[in-house]
């Protein structure tokens, strides 16, 4: 196996997003979902680096700031298909 790193690129709506929604699967019982528990060291690295980078999750306005980009997402990418 490749010792180099991956790197993810995101918008900042996209990280907004995805930072909201991994701080609820975190907060959640999800095992079903989950179910190996190696899966949670890289959700849990993906959070901590997105609530790094993100200092606008602690805004007094960031529930509209989250609505706002959740919206932006919404409406610019066409759904996928499972």
């Amino acid at each position: 196996m490749e010792k180099s790193d991956v790197t993810i690129k995101l918008t900042p709506d996209e990280a907004v997003v995805l930072s909201d929604w991994l701080e609820r699967v975190e907060m959640t019982d999800l095992s079903r979902l989950v179910d190996d528990p190696a899966a949670w060291a890289p959700i849990h690295k993906i959070a901590g680096t997105l609530d790094k980078a993100l200092p606008g999750i602690f805004a007094a306005d960031y529930a509209e700031r989250l609505e706002a980009a959740r919206h932006r997402l919404r409406t610019a990418s066409p759904r996928r298909s499972s």
